[in-house]
């Protein structure tokens, strides 16, 4: 799937979820470790992590795993690395 599709698809996921403000930021042009972020917040920390989760879940589903999850324990901040995007949940 095409980086653009991905970032667009984790939008999608993460709306469905009722996170708020989601900004996605191409940043193709500015580095080399991926080509967009997506950045959006929760209300709680519980909030924070079933973002998280739900990523998680249908992106796992897509045969498109996180390689690398930060933050999910402490749901204060959850950084999730789906290669060519990074989303960034915030408490």
């Amino acid at each position: 799937m095409q980086p653009k599709k991905i970032a667009e698809l984790l939008r999608t996921l993460v709306e469905d979820k009722k996170a708020e403000d989601p900004v996605l930021l191409d940043i193709s042009k500015y580095s080399s470790i991926a080509h967009y972020f997506l950045i959006c917040h929760g209300n709680s920390d519980r909030h924070v992590k079933s973002v998280a989760m739900h990523l998680m879940d249908e992106m796992k589903q897509r045969k498109m795993p996180a390689y690398h999850v930060e933050g999910l324990t402490e749901g204060k901040w959850v950084l999730l690395d789906f290669g060519p995007v990074i989303a960034h949940i915030f408490y």
